[in-house]
């Protein structure tokens, strides 16, 4: 259970680096640029443990699949990103796989 709290960390550090790229303006802004950096940072961190007790493949599907799912959830509702039906389906189609990986794979430790 301790590898799923980790992985969760390592997936809100890099959602939170990730979204303040945007705030960074190429990195000519301070606190948003340190922001990214130690976000990146813990989040590599965390998933370096994760992998330690998960396989690499797996952990990375979750990782990035719910990722990339919360990043543009979050441009949406803060940088009023329009989403399209192929984009909504898309992200579903993410979310789905992450699902079917936790609840079907037997490559998975619970």
């Amino acid at each position: 259970m301790k590898q799923w709290l980790i992985l969760a960390l390592a997936i809100v550090a890099e959602v939170t680096a990730t979204s303040m790229l945007k705030a960074s303006d190429g990195f000519t802004r301070i606190w948003p640029s340190v922001i990214v950096v130690l976000g990146y940072a813990v989040s590599f961190y965390c998933l370096s443990l994760t992998v330690r007790v998960m396989p690499i493949g797996i952990v990375y599907a979750i990782w990035s699949g719910v990722g990339v799912t919360l990043i543009t959830l979050f441009a949406w509702l803060f940088y009023k990103q329009a989403l399209d039906l192929p984009a909504i389906l898309g992200m579903s189609l993410i979310v789905a796989g992450v699902i079917v990986l936790n609840v079907f794979s037997k490559s998975i430790e619970h």
